[in-house]
């Protein structure tokens, strides 16, 4: 079973428009001259944060969509009075194919829980976007040996609430240890594909190995083109959730050439 590569960069709040405006008309020209599309093998994602989305929708159909759009989290609610709230529809109709849901930022920084994520990836699929699922450990989950507990947990978790559409709609799961995210505390290759492994193995479970098989599972921690080539040759190694590095083409697309030459 072939799975697309998936290269996402998440911008979180940064950066400035001018320039973001320009970051991203770098990225669309580098992954257009490497024969990046979105239909490729490997694809090339960008979760701005949501003002940049209708800005940056007209730019990626000048350079024919090379670069596909996401956003870093949405409401479950559809319209009406939720102020500073932004719905899947909204996120749709401004250019977004993709949306990061349950990032460990969302986590620990805005309260959400297990449940609340579960209900986001439904609100997801409803809207026809294709969720890229966030689960990780933190460190002292990781110290205390409960890792796979704690990425178990937050898949099902994740997943549950939309068990029959989930199976039949797209999907990304991202591996994102938070003890390995700017925190100067490097995964190691073998660590990230342990866990992925795991991961694919509860996708299994959950329904079916032809499943599981079809769902990218990217790695996100301190991603650099410095130790991207160790991560990516795993075959259980989808691609990679870029926060940090994503912040410079010449970074990104550093990450973007290692994934083309795996």
């Amino acid at each position: 079973m072939t799975r697309p590569t998936i290269i996402a960069g998440n911008w979180k709040l940064n950066p400035p428009r001018t320039q973001g405006e320009q970051l991203f008309q770098e990225v669309c020209a580098g992954a257009s001259a490497r024969g990046v599309s979105g239909t490729s093998e490997v694809r090339v994602v960008v979760c701005p944060p949501y003002p940049y989305l209708g800005l940056l929708e007209a730019q990626s159909e000048v350079a024919h969509r090379v670069v596909a759009l996401g956003g870093q989290d949405l409401t479950v609610n559809d319209w009406g009075a939720f102020t500073g709230a932004v719905n899947g529809a909204l996120l749709r109709e401004f250019g977004a194919l993709y949306v990061v849901v349950g990032h460990s930022e969302r986590r620990q920084l805005f309260g959400e829980t297990d449940a609340s994520v579960g209900e986001k990836v439904a609100a997801a699929l409803r809207a026809e976007l294709t969720p890229i699922l966030c689960v990780g450990e933190t460190d002292a989950e990781r110290d205390a040996g409960e890792t796979f507990e704690v990425v178990a947990r937050q898949l099902y978790a994740g997943l549950q609430p939309s068990r029959d559409v989930v199976v039949q709609g797209p999907l990304v799961i991202a591996y994102e240890p938070v003890w390995a995210i700017g925190t100067g505390r490097n995964a190691t290759p073998e660590q990230a594909a342990e866990v992925h492994r795991f991961l694919r193995n509860r996708l299994a479970e959950f329904a079916g190995d032809n499943w599981s098989q079809k769902v990218p599972l990217l790695y996100g921690g301190s991603v650099k083109p410095e130790n991207a080539a160790g991560l990516l040759k795993d075959p259980d190694i989808d691609g990679a959730l870029i926060g940090g590095a994503s912040l410079s083409a010449e970074s990104f697309l550093g990450i973007l050439d290692v994934a083309l030459n795996n």
